[in-house]
């Protein structure tokens, strides 16, 4: 069954916006009597039925909802330096939000390569790809922040810094909790600096490692989503 997503649902008739109109009515050939499923992004997962098959403006009929479905009992955050190359950091977002991500924070850092972002165009590729994995949940994507800024402000959450010491730190899934909100940094190619890491050691945060091998900053945000989805298993 399509899905299809839809911001703001409430009562039980309303309107796919004209692009969405038009790929359920001229792409897909949907007809008034076919039934479609809905996410709202915010845990709302709606069954619904075409009853104006317009393709400016198809109008639908609510059957059944759900609130939060496949909500989780924790929250991930990431905060991620912005690749050199956008495609990269694009494809981090995609798959992050297949495996499962809350919230997406791009970090500025000492030796960021890259200190601005599309962040409409990073919206649109996190519905599609929350489209694609069939998920009710939209994942939060903030504006470029600081390093300093950033890691001052974080509350409640098990905080962790992702890098490469002299000595070998941690490994994430050894310190990861059932059940609890968690924040992971991830510099830039050439790592934090030693002084962002000490920083962030002051506001509370943990080095950690993500294994044995060197990753790419995209790679390596996807390899942390990964341990904590697996460790809240």
């Amino acid at each position: 069954m399509q899905l299809f997503y839809v911001p703001d649902v409430s009562g039980n008739l309303l309107n796919l916006d004209e692009t969405e109109s038009k790929h359920a009515i001229r792409v897909l050939r949907l007809c008034k009597g076919d039934k479609i499923r809905l996410v709202d992004g915010k845990g709302g997962s709606y069954l619904a039925e075409i009853v104006d098959d317009n393709p400016k403006k198809c109008r639908l009929s609510i059957i059944e909802k759900s609130i939060n479905s496949g909500k989780r009992n924790f929250y991930l955050h990431v905060a991620i330096a912005p690749t050199k190359n956008t495609d990269r950091y694009e494809w981090f977002l995609e798959k992050a939000t297949e495996i499962g991500i809350d919230e997406i924070t791009p970090l500025l850092t000492e030796r960021s390569e890259r200190r601005n972002l599309n962040i409409d165009r990073c919206e649109k590729i996190l519905i599609s790809a929350m489209k694609q994995s069939v998920k009710a949940f939209l994942p939060k994507i903030n504006e470029p922040v600081s390093f300093n800024q950033f890691v001052g402000n974080v509350l409640n959450a098990d905080k962790f810094i992702a890098w490469i010491g002299e000595k070998p730190e941690p490994h994430l899934k050894s310190l990861v909790e059932n059940g609890k909100n968690v924040v992971v940094l991830i510099g830039p190619e050439g790592d934090f600096s030693q002084a962002e890491v000490n920083l962030s050691m002051k506001y509370g945060y943990r080095p950690v490692s993500l294994g044995n091998s060197r990753l790419r900053t995209e790679t390596a945000g996807i390899v942390a989503c990964h341990i904590v989805i697996l460790a809240n298993e």
